[in-house]
């Protein structure tokens, strides 16, 4: 069963490197967009999802900057939590799970799902606003429909990561009295 536990966590880690790269491609190409949107507009019809806001930035450039501001923070935070995942993974003893390191990892992973679920209903509630006042934004809500689930999924990970302090809590007791 250990080598098949092994074989699992190793396809595993190489499945969040290769999200970790999508989504590390997906906030470069946003950001890209971004400054195309500003300094040549024109070419945004060609670039990734065509997010083309140049009447929205014509109109309302605080609106513009809102919503791009919402759309690149939430890729790069996106990013940055799976390159904690990394970071953790590669890190992980499997015969000694239990380590204040990985459990400071867990952590601030709850921390970083918690923040792009509250990140992603403030942009909700934002652009709905921005949308009252009567300006289209299109598809851009693909970008924060989930933020409920990032907000279930942080409180999961942190309950998780209190069990594993108990548990570091226990190993250390245990190392003790033996």
């Amino acid at each position: 069963m250990k080598g098949m536990d092994n074989i699992v966590f190793k396809g595993l880690y190489i499945i969040v490197w290769i999200i970790f790269i999508g989504l590390s491609i997906e906030a470069g190409a946003i950001i890209v967009n971004f400054i195309f949107s500003i300094f040549k507009p024109e070419f945004v019809g060609r670039l990734y999802q065509k997010l083309d806001l140049s009447e929205m930035y014509n109109q309302s450039r605080m609106s513009f900057y809102t919503i791009y501001f919402f759309i690149i923070a939430l890729a790069v935070l996106k990013a940055h939590l799976f390159y904690l995942l990394i970071e953790m993974m590669h890190k992980l003893d499997l015969n000694k799970p239990f380590s204040n390191l990985v459990s400071k990892q867990i952590t601030r992973i709850s921390y970083f799902t918690f923040s792009i679920g509250l990140l992603s209903c403030i942009a909700q509630e934002t652009v709905g606003r921005i949308i009252r006042k009567g300006y289209e934004i299109g598809h851009l809500t693909q970008f924060w429909t989930d933020s409920q689930a990032f907000i279930l999924m942080a409180a999961v990970i942190y309950v998780i990561s209190v069990i594993f302090r108990r548990g570091i809590e226990l190993q250390n007791e245990n190392d003790l009295t033996v």
